[in-house]
């Protein structure tokens, strides 16, 4: 298996589904190293070097290390309860949401909910939001007035991987933006 695959594996396990490999995360998400490498070793080689280098190496810094390096957990996009210990933090004016076509009439109507997800995920750039869009499809991305929700005493929070997170969107703060695919 590529690295690409196991870190997707490592992420299914740490955000979503522990109990695949037979493990448990504590209440702030973490997880035992020699847990995990022991679990995933039961399908694919994991050992401690090649755990660095995912880490190391993921583009979007999906995870952390204790300063030990024997516990591990994701650093957002959890299903399961955690607290990943967020503290709240002020946004920037315009944050951004992107996703596909076909969940664009369920936002307009809607707002944007957390679905099985813990918080929804905001970005901060258009790009980034695109992009992230681009993986359910045909990208639509919308524009949340992140100060204007804040002011109005919604929290938002900032991941270590610096993804903004917050609880629910109302469509009051949502404007759809024009995405040009090149």
């Amino acid at each position: 298996m590529s690295d690409t695959d196991t870190s997707r594996f490592i992420a299914l396990v740490l955000r979503h589904k522990p109990e695949a490999i037979d493990i448990s995360l504590d209440e702030h998400g973490w997880a035992s190293v020699p847990e995990l490498i022991a679990g995933v070793s039961r399908t694919q080689h994991l050992d401690m070097a090649i755990l660095e280098r995912i880490v190391a190496e993921d583009e979007k810094q999906r995870y952390a290390f204790n300063d030990d390096k024997t516990l591990i957990r994701a650093n957002q996009g959890h299903s399961v309860p955690v607290d990943v210990e967020l503290a709240e933090a002020v946004p920037p004016e315009i944050l951004y949401h992107g996703t596909g076509e076909k969940f664009a009439s369920s936002i307009d109507e809607r707002g944007l909910i957390s679905k099985s997800r813990l918080y929804v995920h905001l970005a901060q750039d258009v790009k980034t939001a695109t992009m992230v869009g681009r993986r359910h499809g045909r990208p639509v991305v919308y524009e949340v007035a992140s100060a204007k929700m804040q002011d109005d005493g919604f929290k938002f929070f900032l991941s270590a991987n610096n993804v903004w997170l917050t609880k629910v969107v109302p469509r009051e703060y949502l404007c759809k933006l024009c995405v040009t695919e090149n």
